[in-house]
């Protein structure tokens, strides 16, 4: 008897999981309440609490995991010794690209939902912890890249820029339901390409030391 119990509790917990992620999808976070995701997943709205205390703590347990899969990648691209520092951060990039291309409809919950600075030092938020962590990764594949010496002010800018980069590519085509595979075939060598633009500007600009403010 405990077994099953126990079995429906987790089929509870996945159902609450699955209609919480495509309703956040769908509509948006802040437009989806907690009555609505118990509906949803076929349970009551008193129900739904047994297992997760607020919206957050559903946030945080559909993104954590993906995003520290992601962050490990991240980090092996970034400590491979067989790699230049250029394609380092390039590499970096790549699992960046494909992790949220082939999660588009999740995109904006991974990574806007909630969201701090990238500078705050102690976030509230474990996700946002962990998010602030992948940016550092990227910041630092950026600074290795670029002529040193860089003040603190500029690492962070040329981080951001290079950022918004890969930030551009992936909002692009946030909405469009062409499949992985062929949207790389298709615009792939373009995204590597901007990738390469975008660091040969850093490099020029922090060669002429100005790339701070």
């Amino acid at each position: 008897m405990a077994r099953k119990q126990e079995q429906r509790s987790e089929e509870t917990k996945h159902s609450i999981l699955q209609a919480a992620g495509q309703l956040f999808r769908e509509r948006g976070y802040d437009a989806v309440t907690m009555r609505e995701i118990a509906k949803a997943a076929g349970c009551s709205h008193t129900t739904i609490y047994i297992y997760f205390k607020d919206k957050e703590a559903l946030l945080h347990q559909l993104s954590m995991a993906p995003l520290q899969d992601l962050f490990a990648e991240m980090q092996a691209c970034l400590q491979d010794p067989s790699l230049p520092v250029d394609e380092k951060l390039f590499s970096t990039s790549w699992s960046f690209l494909r992790f949220c291309l082939k999660n588009r409809s999740m995109y904006a919950l991974f990574f806007m939902t909630k969201s701090s600075r990238v500078d705050e030092k102690e976030p509230a938020m474990e996700l946002q912890k962990l998010r602030n962590e992948m940016f550092g990764l990227l910041k630092e594949a950026v600074i290795a890249a670029l002529p040193a010496p860089l003040t603190e002010e500029q690492a962070w800018a040329f981080a951001r820029v290079y950022f918004f980069t890969l930030h551009g590519i992936i909002g692009t085509y946030a909405e469009t339901e062409e499949p992985y595979e062929q949207l790389i075939e298709r615009v792939g060598p373009t995204f590597e390409l901007a990738l390469r633009v975008s660091l040969a500007g850093c490099k020029q600009i922090a060669q002429e030391g100005d790339g701070s403010k």
